[in-house]
């Protein structure tokens, strides 16, 4: 029996030596079948020709004409310019780099066939460096299928994918794929109908369908590709069950004591969440729980409950932050809250060297420290704890999953370490249940008494010298402001307000306030300096990139100006503004946008300023830009999918999770299989 094509190494394809092997790898593609599963992200139509004197601008198109001119024009750049006509017009050719042998090649009355997109120009309508073929012979035929375009990786282009997949698909016919869902879904298409018509539609096939991920081919393969990572999170939530994790009893006393000591009172969804954790640490089954909570919600003071609990057992926490300044803060909010307790809390950044760093290192193997929080230096090797019983992340989406792995593997004893992950950026419904079937989840929804909500502006950047006397006018009055930009230097191709040119600017501007600069690029130490001064109200405006996103917390801030808004995405502009409004004080989020803003980016700012539920906002976002955007920028960590796109088809779910749910009665020895075709799992992740 011949072997199926997901055991056929992709080296076994013509053109597949070492090296494009070794790219291919960067994209998952280790056989035939994984190259059959790389699908195009869009088409062109180079099935017809496109008369001159029909173009319209902005669209792919083939034309075909002869050349009736062919020169180099001289100007600000040197380019070759090469006038074509078919009988209905002419268009003009333009290659800003060519050789001698193109320019000897293009010359008056030879025939061409192009394909690109026409714009205007200085001379009518123009084809900036089109592909091209000379024409010989007038029966040259034209493509009987749309061109696929295929997602890919620097060194291979697109006639390479279109090689490989050729070859692909003539071995699908002879070793077909398992159909795996075909008895639990109505379809047109069966799996090797679907693969073949994506990778080669008809030259009648519905562009607009395809385009909008809606076509019947398409849609077979989503339902197969989301019940699929369902199945996936179900898998490793029972691998998960199959490991020991420390019981830790539930202390209500020891709680009760420790809530007393607050300035506070927790609210009644601090509390229920608290209680939620609590119930499953008291399990000899690790707890997987994401905790999500609005920006100021107190997830914090969560984290800190349940880290009381599991110390209270004799067992050490190991509390993980994505930046030192983040670090920092809950370091100084632990040092707090634990101070009259026999709780000892460590500290560990990347910074911390030497001597001190040994120090730590051993009262970690000791288990004289109880607590450690740091920063990504946690994950190191040589970091190691003599009985790990829990293990906190916070902004969890800024961490791999691979580097949560290894800190799982950091328990001993033969278990695993309690997991609780924690965001400020809700994560949708529909996301989550792809994305981390395999936890539970806990919502604190309601915030501290007595926080004032931030009032939003939308203003026009024309009014920033407004701005900027207003902000003048608080500082004077004793507060303090942020003014976010959204790089650091200045560049030619961009027109974005930078922020050491706001700085300076500034500066200049408002001689009588004291300006402050921090950007991801300072060193470090520089970095914290200038937040500490900041915090210290030594410094009355800070001017920032989006590095203050996640974690400052200045009481007396009580602006907040972000320039370019519709450059970044709504949970990101919530985070932003979370940093005001943490005071007693009203607080302001000035919107400066650049006119004229898109229907699209004016749709999304009206989102942030009209509402400050941070769970709305999220939904907003993952609807108006997809779940790539929703954290800024795609994640490590984060699910990521072959053909399924969200929110497009978030009305295939439930479709999906019936044809999981159908598997796993049915045919539940199939479920492997189609977990490995889509997800790419590796069982190893169960612990994470």
């Amino acid at each position: 029996m011949s072997k199926p094509l997901a055991e056929i190494p992709v080296t076994s394809l013509r053109g597949v030596g070492p090296s494009l092997a070794g790219k291919l790898l960067k994209l998952g593609i280790y056989s035939v079948e994984d190259v059959l599963f790389h699908l195009p992200l869009r088409y062109q139509d180079r099935t017809r020709i496109t008369p001159i004197g029909a173009i319209q601008t902005d669209a792919d198109i083939v034309v075909e004409g002869t050349i009736k001119l062919a020169d180099i024009a001289f100007g600000k750049r040197r380019s070759l310019v090469i006038r074509m006509q078919d009988g209905t017009g002419t268009v003009t050719l333009r290659f800003f780099y060519f050789s001698s042998h193109q320019k000897n090649n293009l010359k008056p009355g030879v025939k061409l066939r192009c394909f690109g997109q026409a714009r205007r120009g200085s001379s009518g309508l123009e084809f900036y460096h089109p592909e091209y073929e000379l024409i010989e012979d007038d029966d040259v035929p034209l493509n009987k299928h749309l061109t696929a375009i295929y997602p890919t990786t620097e060194g291979v282009g697109q006639k390479q994918w279109r090689n490989l997949c050729s070859q692909a698909i003539k071995q699908l016919q002879d070793r077909p794929p398992a159909d795996l869902i075909g008895n639990y879904l109505q379809s047109d298409f069966d799996l090797v109908s679907a693969l073949h018509y994506l990778h080669n539609p008809p030259a009648d096939a519905q562009l607009e369908l395809l385009s909008a991920g809606k076509h019947p081919a398409q849609i077979r393969l989503i339902v197969e590709e989301l019940a699929a990572h369902r199945l996936a999170g179900e898998h490793l939530r029972q691998l998960q069950k199959n490991n020991h994790a420390p019981l830790v009893p539930v202390a209500p006393k020891l709680l009760e004591e420790f809530s007393r000591t607050l300035a506070f009172t927790p609210t009644d969804a601090q509390s229920r969440v608290v209680s939620e954790i609590c119930a499953e640490l008291s399990q000899t089954q690790p707890m997987m729980r994401l905790v999500q909570g609005d920006v100021g919600s107190g997830k914090t003071l969560v984290a800190a409950m349940a880290t009381l609990q599991v110390v209270s057992a004799g067992f050490q926490v190991a509390f993980m932050a994505p930046t030192e300044l983040l670090a920092e803060q809950h370091l100084a909010s632990f040092q707090l809250w634990f101070k009259d307790l026999p709780v000892n809390v460590g500290w560990l950044s990347g910074r911390t060297k030497g001597k001190a760093r040994e120090r730590i290192l051993s009262e970690i193997a000791e288990n004289q420290i109880q607590l450690l929080i740091g920063t990504h230096a946690i994950f190191q090797e040589k970091v190691s704890f003599k009985s790990l019983g829990m293990v906190i992340v916070d902004e969890q989406h800024r961490f791999g999953v691979q580097q949560r792995l290894s800190l799982n593997e950091k328990a001993n004893g033969g278990y695993k370490p309690h997991q609780l992950v924690m965001t400020a950026t809700p994560i949708p419904r529909s996301l989550f249940m792809v994305a981390y079937a395999n936890f539970d989840c806990s919502i604190i929804d309601e915030l501290p008494p007595g926080r004032k909500p931030v009032s939003t502006v939308l203003i026009d950047s024309a009014r920033r010298d407004q701005v900027a006397s207003r902000v003048k006018d608080a500082c004077e009055s004793g507060k303090q402001a942020y003014w976010v930009c959204t790089q650091i230097t200045e560049d030619e191709e961009s027109d974005l307000q930078a922020a050491e040119a706001t700085f300076k600017t500034l500066h200049e501007a408002l001689p009588e306030l004291t300006v402050g600069l921090v950007h991801g690029k300072m060193k470090p130490s520089d970095k914290l300096t200038a937040m500490h001064a900041f915090k210290a109200g030594e410094i009355d405006v800070l001017v920032a990139t989006t590095v203050i996103e996640v974690g400052v917390d200045v009481p007396n801030a009580s602006i907040m100006v972000i320039e370019n808004p519709e450059r970044l995405g709504l949970a990101q502009l919530h985070q932003l503004r979370g940093r005001v409004g943490r005071g007693p004080e009203e607080s302001y989020c000035v919107l400066l946008f650049k006119h004229p803003l898109s229907s699209n980016s004016h749709a999304r700012l009206r989102v942030i300023r009209d509402s400050n539920d941070g769970f709305h906002i999220a939904e907003q976002d993952f609807k108006l830009r997809g779940p790539g955007v929703v954290h800024g920028t795609k994640q490590v960590g984060y699910t990521s999918f072959k053909v399924a796109s969200f929110p497009e088809h978030e009305y295939l779910l439930s479709c999906a999770e019936s044809v999981a749910e159908s598997i796993q009665s049915f045919s539940p020895d199939t479920t492997r299989t189609i977990i490995e075709r889509w997800c790419d799992l590796d069982t190893g992740y169960a612990d994470v």
